[in-house]
């Protein structure tokens, strides 16, 4: 890797997991410190199978007193469904406050005039869950969520606690059909120097498209990559599928899954000696 502070991924390849619409951000980060991209969207984002649980979820605001999103994918698809009921998350009922987990999540609110009441310190579920300002009990929630695929532990971890929770499906990922051709000739001539995954989703579908495409011996053309992990979970998903993990986010956001790219891939001269990729 170079040795330029400026940038410091100069001459190295990272592969982007995230959904192909979530991958300018990452693009522009990885980029400014002189990496090549290379695309893998793991995920195809779409709506769930059925709308109308959150759709009456949605049409007794009134009722609730937290709306809580883990994701920004939950915050475009429930502005999407307010906007056909004539209504907006910056219109909301007053008393209805909003939580979000991550930076990203927050920043989606903000974006529609719904700042979020509560961020938690961490960008993980868990903090949420630990830091979450009321305690009292009987409050009622709405939790949008994936269809499928997510876990569980903030509406159990809020039941537990006495909440009244309303978890529904508010989008759904899927996994695409296959690699692009140039991220599987990258792959396949161990052109790769990291992959960077967003969540534990994307590393399920990644070892499955890679299966899918190089046959059952698809892990021997990893072993000159770094896999890279935003957060604890992710990397659980990791270790699942691939059987490691080299280096996990902190703090678990995209800022913060660049940064572990920079760390995972600094040179070592016995890996990289010179003349090399």
């Amino acid at each position: 890797m170079s040795s330029d502070p400026i940038a410091p991924l100069k001459g190295r390849t990272i592969i982007m997991t995230r959904a192909q619409e979530q991958q300018g951000e990452g693009h522009r980060l990885l980029n400014a410190l002189g990496a090549k991209v290379l695309d893998l969207p793991a995920l195809v984002i779409g709506p769930p199978d059925d709308w109308k649980p959150l759709d009456d979820a949605l049409a007794d605001l009134e009722s609730l007193h937290w709306l809580v999103f883990s994701s920004a994918n939950g915050v475009i698809a429930v502005e999407e469904r307010l906007q056909l009921l004539g209504q907006s998350l910056a219109h909301r009922p007053k008393d209805l406050k909003l939580a979000a987990v991550g930076r990203k999540t927050a920043q989606h609110l903000e974006k529609l005039g719904a700042t979020a009441d509560f961020v938690p310190p961490n960008f993980v579920a868990d903090s949420l869950i630990e830091h979450f300002p009321i305690s009292e009990c009987g409050l009622k929630m709405l939790l949008p969520r994936v269809q499928s695929g997510g876990r569980t532990v903030l509406a159990d971890a809020f039941r537990k606690a006495a909440f009244d929770v309303i978890e529904v499906a508010a989008y759904e990922s899927r996994c695409p059909k296959a690699i692009p051709d140039n991220t599987a000739q990258a792959i396949a001539n161990n052109d790769v120097n990291a992959i960077a995954f967003s969540s534990g989703k994307t590393a399920a579908h990644t070892a499955a498209l890679l299966s899918h495409r190089f046959g059952n011996d698809w892990q021997q053309y990893l072993q000159g990559a770094k896999l890279i992990s935003i957060g604890p979970q992710t990397s659980l998903s990791c270790e699942k599928h691939f059987g490691r993990v080299d280096q996990e986010a902190d703090p678990h956001d995209l800022e913060g899954l660049v940064s572990a790219c920079v760390q995972a891939c600094r040179w070592d001269p016995e890996l990289y000696p010179p003349g090399s990729k």
